[in-house]
């Protein structure tokens, strides 16, 4: 099957999809990536670490550097709890009077107090 070039956005979904999953290093997540496209997508180191860095930017990844299995040096990548759907609660501002919030909205008042 020929080898098949990534979108930019499909890229950053694709590693946001596969972190989902838990934390990865980007060799991983390129093996990730040829696996579930059954060996037809892959992702280039020349097209994968600049979109990691882009989603670590961005604010959807953090990373750090640890010891992989073989004892070398491997930056680490998981979603940040923003990617990850968890809302902050400092993203939240409480309107003094938010017992009068009434719809659909109102959950996203409720027990918010910073």
């Amino acid at each position: 099957m020929p080898k098949t070039d990534l979108l930019q956005g499909t890229l950053d979904l694709l590693i946001l999809k596969i972190l989902t999953l838990g934390p990865n290093h980007g060799w991983g997540i390129s093996n990730r990536i040829r696996q579930m496209s059954r060996e037809g997508l892959e992702a280039s180191q020349g097209s994968l670490y600049p979109a990691l860095h882009r989603l670590e930017l961005r604010g959807d990844l953090e990373s750090e550097m640890t010891s992989s299995e073989n004892n070398r040096r491997a930056r680490v990548y998981r979603l940040t709890a923003i990617a990850r759907g968890e809302p902050s609660p400092q993203l939240f501002v409480v309107p003094p009077d938010y017992k009068t919030v009434d719809g659909p909205e109102r959950p996203f008042f409720e027990k918010r107090v910073p």
